[in-house]
């Protein structure tokens, strides 16, 4: 009798097992259809939680079959919740826009520090986002990425002759920088202060200094993979900034509205022009024989997205980065450009969790 009930508690174990379910989708800003990354999302009373990626997507695997309340829950955005049913070996889509709005956390408690823990180690990691970079104080006036990573530990720049990143004693060309997949060989200019990256566009940036993938190959020393943001798929809007030191416009919009199911196409498009080649004998008479300082630099980004209802979605980029001293102290006269074209795609098949 004993070894009989025995025998049919490992059937009903085995069973449920099997009784599992998945609930994913992506997570949109309602304002501008940019997908919103880092937010909580999590299966109220139970111990299921994820943060959504920097797609906006997240995913609730092996879920018990049954009924529950869906919780999405941040600070800056309205609370959502939602009574979903999760069948056998069934995926659930579930896509949402987001409303902006500063609400008080309540009694509900959403966690996905388990889940993190049993799907992904990191390790030497440091992720950085764009208010991460306002907070430094910047150069000029203008925040950018570089000065953020010297104040990592193991990391120090140099200017003058060609600006280098060197992390722990590595070497720079030890170094991987990745604009949205592409390799940029050349990401910081001569003058060592700023990068060529705008940081209005920046949706995140991954510095790796050990333990990175096969996916990163190439690379002994660190790995920054930078992600750049969807343009405003709601209306037309866009930036100017000046400083003593040079200029940058950035100007995006709908190019086919977004709709309630999520849909649309939008673009990007970013411009940075150094002049620091021409204020520099106004405001540094006394450097290179009152002939100022002679670095100039020029940075040209575009995007289009196309963004499907059911979260599938397609980029085209390209960029053109310019760099320039010309006869540095009379010693030398240093040039590069770096060009790229280039696209991506986020696929969510409908019957698949991935």
């Amino acid at each position: 009798m004993k070894n009989f009930l025995v025998s049919v508690i490992f059937v009903l174990v085995g069973l449920s097992s099997f009784a599992q379910g998945t609930i994913r989708g992506f997570i949109k800003d309602k304002d501008n259809g940019e997908a919103l990354s880092y937010i909580l999302v999590g299966l109220e009373g139970t111990a299921y939680g994820v943060n959504t990626d920097n797609d906006g997507y997240f995913s609730l695997t092996k879920v018990p079959a049954g009924t529950y309340t869906l919780v999405i829950k941040t600070m800056e955005f309205v609370e959502i919740r939602e009574q979903v049913v999760v069948q056998n070996d069934k995926v659930l889509t579930k896509n949402y826009l987001l409303e902006r709005n500063v609400v008080e956390l309540g009694g509900v408690e959403i966690t996905s520090e388990g889940s993190e823990q049993r799907n992904s180690v990191n390790i030497s990691v440091e992720s950085i986002r764009v208010a991460d970079i306002k907070r430094v104080p910047s150069f000029g006036g203008q925040a950018d990425i570089v000065q953020v990573l010297t104040t990592l530990p193991g990391f120090v720049s140099t200017g003058d002759q060609g600006g280098q990143i060197f992390v722990r004693g590595g070497s720079p060309v030890q170094n991987k920088v990745l604009l949205d997949g592409m390799i940029v060989y050349s990401p910081f200019h001569s003058i060592g202060l700023f990068s060529v990256f705008d940081t209005d566009i920046i949706a995140s940036a991954d510095v790796f200094t050990g333990g990175f993938g096969a996916q990163y190959g190439g690379r002994i020393s660190s790995v920054m993979d930078i992600t750049t943001r969807d343009g405003n798929k709601k209306s037309l809007n866009g930036r100017v900034g000046a400083s003593p030191f040079g200029s940058k416009v950035l100007i995006e919009g709908p190019l086919k509205k977004l709709t309630e199911k999520g849909s649309g196409i939008s673009f990007v498009l970013s411009a940075k022009n150094s002049y620091l080649d021409k204020t520099a004998p106004e405001f540094y008479p006394y450097i290179n024989d009152g002939n100022g300082l002679p670095f100039s630099y020029r940075d040209l980004y575009g995007k289009v997205s196309f963004g499907g209802s059911n979260g599938s979605k397609f980029n085209i980029f390209g960029f053109s980065f310019d760099d320039a001293v010309d006869s540095y102290q009379n010693v030398s006269n240093l040039k590069w450009n770096n060009v790229g074209l280039g696209s991506n795609f986020v696929v969510s098949p409908a019957t698949s969790p991935f």
